[in-house]
């Protein structure tokens, strides 16, 4: 039976029984990043692996100006940062997008001579050449995009055009041939623009850069492309393409709150040939909702709970991973920048907001199980199923052992696994909060059937638990808090003994977080004492005490 738990709070539901991993061959590949690196993508899997058939499951951030704005420990320091966090991808531009060609780096450098993209300025892509090393040792990709969309086609933005389809296969190879031998690369075409709009086509364009990049790198390169925002997304226009090996969308920033992603998921899915999809853009934490073409203060910001439902849903949707952003982060705003769409934090802070860490549990949670074996199924959610803000999502694995479900908010609800083929089988609840991933795991016998909430231990139960045959609920509430207390007290240990280390803004990230999760251990245990017989009250306090073990540990690894 299953509980849930309240408004903010996400349940999973995992069913357990014994996985079943099937090996996928290297011959089936069409692609594959070199002999001893970078990603592999089956022709028959929804999912990407490494090279040597290790699942890799995208967890992206949106780094976009990059090249542009930071100097080299800066870039050291957000690539740390997002490295501790379990961050695998990060977006940057090289021709960038806010007077990119013609604003110099942080060194002074332009990135094209003439602003001529055959004439590439040695200098500049010394950082780049830098950046990349980087993030190697930090075992990250970059996903490397050439240019912003404005040097292609303005639409809006400030360009210049620069690109045609003759100079963009010569500056596709020269980046291909340069980049030859680095194996954390995945290359982004596009740079938030359509392939094709109305009358115009633009896909000439990225079709010779996308051939001079693999002739430039020997065929060894996998290519994306980074769409506009709305529900085309590149499969639309560019699925049949054979340089395109992911499909991506961009849910955004301009459709308001529950932008229905996973439907345009499940659409990429059923698509033949088989590739890999996800989304490259969500609302980025602390944007302003719909900012164009005049914000409305009244609309406030997308926060930390925005970035959970949409990344989640995505993702249980059928994604290969997902794309995380924070505002102030992908134009790196700082004193020596103007404020960019009401930005209202500088980078340096914004890198510790609780999305940012919110995402990489959800990455932990996805490799608990078999990354490559998920199937998304909404035929498990029976009853409850809401819309928008209340839509919920679930998959299974393909050998019919477990499932999850994302709920954003608590409700009620009941799910089929008549899928399981069995009898009976042990259900795991894990409990999902704004600061953890799994708070966690509650082992019952139910019935296949059914599974609805508010469950009341049996009179059977109830006799052994009197006879000492059964843990009562007030013995299994103080084994639990003992437990908890135990573990808080020895991982609180460690963070004290890391803390001095710690920056100012990494600190007040710590602390604002445990302030919110103490507040809520002392809310509950007061009702607690009041009513020892609160279940859901006890529930709550179980959870908030998990997260502060999981807090505590997790910040006593930075």
């Amino acid at each position: 039976m299953i509980r849930v738990i309240s408004l903010f709070i996400i349940c999973s539901i995992l069913v357990f029984l014994s996985a079943c991993i099937l090996p996928i061959s290297v011959n089936d590949a069409y692609y594959k990043h070199g002999a001893k690196g970078g990603l592999l993508i089956n022709k028959t899997d929804h999912y990407l692996q490494y090279w040597d058939e290790r699942p890799f499951f995208w967890l992206g951030d949106t780094g976009w100006e990059l090249f542009h704005r930071l100097k080299k420990e800066e870039i050291e320091k957000y690539l740390e940062n997002r490295r501790q966090k379990g961050f695998n991808v990060i977006q940057a531009v090289i021709l960038a997008e806010f007077d990119g060609l013609r604003k110099p780096n942080q060194y002074g450098e332009l990135p094209l001579k003439n602003l001529d993209p055959t004439q590439p300025n040695e200098k500049y892509f010394e950082l780049v050449d830098w950046t990349l090393e980087q993030a190697s040792k930090k075992n990250m990709f970059m996903g490397l995009l050439p240019t912003w969309g404005d040097k292609v086609t303005l639409m809006w933005g400030e360009g210049p055009v620069v690109l045609n389809e003759s100079n963009a296969y010569t500056y596709g190879h020269f980046l291909g041939n340069r980049y030859k031998k680095s194996r954390n690369i995945i290359w982004v075409l596009g740079g938030d623009r359509p392939p094709v709009k109305d009358t115009n086509d633009w896909r000439p364009i990225w079709r010779a850069m996308a051939r001079g990049i693999k002739e430039g790198a020997g065929d060894r390169a996998v290519i994306m492309y980074h769409i506009s925002g709305g529900e085309h997304s590149t499969s639309y226009d560019l699925h049949q393409e054979d340089w395109l090996y992911i499909n991506t969308m961009q849910s955004g920033h301009g459709g308001g709150h529950d932008v229905p992603v996973w439907n345009w998921i499940k659409r990429d899915w059923k698509l033949s040939p088989i590739k890999p999809t996800l989304d490259m853009e969500p609302n980025y934490e602390d944007h302003p909702v719909n900012p164009w073409p005049k914000w409305d203060p009244a609309n406030g910001y997308f926060r930390d709970y925005d970035v959970r439902k949409q990344t989640y849903r995505s993702v249980f949707a059928g994604a290969c991973g997902v794309t995380y952003g924070h505002h102030a982060v992908w134009q790196f705003w700082s004193p020596r920048e103007e404020k960019i769409n009401y930005a209202d934090r500088y980078w340096t802070e914004a890198i510790d907001r609780p999305g940012a860490f919110q995402v990489g549990y959800l990455k932990k949670l996805i490799e608990s199980r078999s990354v490559k074996d998920r199937i998304p199924d909404q035929s498990i959610i029976a009853e409850g199923q809401g819309e928008k803000g209340e839509y919920a999502t679930a998959f299974r694995d393909d050998g019919n052992k477990y499932c999850m479900i994302y709920l954003p908010v608590g409700k009620k609800f009941k799910v089929n696994l008549s899928f399981m083929q069995v009898a009976s089988l042990v259900l795991g609840i894990a409990l999902v909060s704004s600061i953890v991933t799994i708070i966690g795991i509650r082992n019952y016998s139910v019935p296949v059937e059914d599974i609805s909430v508010n469950a009341q231990p049996t009179l059977f139960e109830r006799v052994l638990g009197k006879v000492g045959l059964m843990e009562t609920p007030e013995k299994k509430r103080a084994r639990i808090l003992k437990e908890r207390e135990t573990a808080i007290d020895y991982w609180n240990k460690r963070v004290e003994a890391r803390r001095a280390q710690w920056n100012a803004n990494l600190r007040d990230a710590f602390d604002r977080n445990l302030n919110e999760i103490n507040q809520a251990v002392n809310e509950y245990t007061e009702i607690l004492q009041e009513n020892p017989q609160d279940d859901l009250s006890s529930e709550m306090l179980d959870s908030a005490l998990s997260e502060k073990m999981e807090l505590l540990r997790e910040f006593s690894e930075l």
